[in-house]
Order: structure tokens, then C-alpha cells, then sequence
């Protein structure tokens, strides 16, 4: 499910930034051009994956990134090390090949 959820490019551009520090969901979605309810559901499947957690602090709710959960997918990628440098996008185009039933649009937060 974490390579799933690595597949978007919205969702590896979301862990990009929190590799910065937590930020609050508002914050996550300031730079994309599409509604909040879209970057949520982005937001769950990185969630569902635990390669995020979200906590509410007051009236916000708060992204962290789970550096241990991306920590594990790097050793895997890095085994094929002898080979090219993994090419995200030829990944997210080779799930959407081998999972067509699980879509990565922000529609389907499996």
C-alpha cells in the first residue's frame, strides 16, 4: 500500500513538504490547484499508508511525515541500486497498469 500511495505525484509532492516540518492541512493544500476535500482524501491514503500521521491541535488539523515508513520503502529501492535510479513517474504509470481497479485519482481513498 506505501508504493501505492507513492505512485501520485500530488502525494510525493505532500511528503516533500513535510519533510520540512508538520504542517496544518490548510497549509498542505495552499500550493495545489484543487479543493480542500482533494487534498484530504491525498492526505488519508498517506495516512492509510503511515507514511503520514494527522493530529488535531485546537481547532486545526496536522500533518507529520513518519520518517520510519519512508525509511523502509528507501532501503527496498535502494536494493535495486545496481540498476537506474527508480523514475517515480514510470512507477506511478507501471501501478496504474497493474492496479487499474485501484485509480490514484484523490476520488478513490484506497
Amino acid at each position: 500500500m506505501k508504493f501505492a500511495a507513492l505512485a501520485d505525484s500530488t502525494r510525493r509532492r505532500i511528503l516533500s513538504m513535510l519533510l520540512e516540518d508538520d504542517m496544518a492541512v490548510t497549509d498542505v493544500a495552499e500550493p495545489f490547484e484543487m479543493s480542500l476535500a482533494a487534498i484530504s482524501k491525498h492526505l488519508v491514503i498517506l495516512t492509510r499508508a503511515g507514511l503520514i500521521s494527522q493530529e488535531k491541535r485546537g481547532r486545526v488539523k496536522w500533518c507529520k511525515l513518519e520518517p520510519d515508513a519512508l525509511r523502509d520503502a528507501s532501503v527496498w529501492m535502494q536494493s535495486f541500486g545496481q540498476f537506474e535510479a527508480v523514475n517515480l513517474d514510470a512507477f506511478e504509470r507501471f501501478l496504474e497498469v497493474e492496479l487499474p481497479d485501484r485509480s490514484s485519482n484523490a476520488d478513490d481513498p484506497s
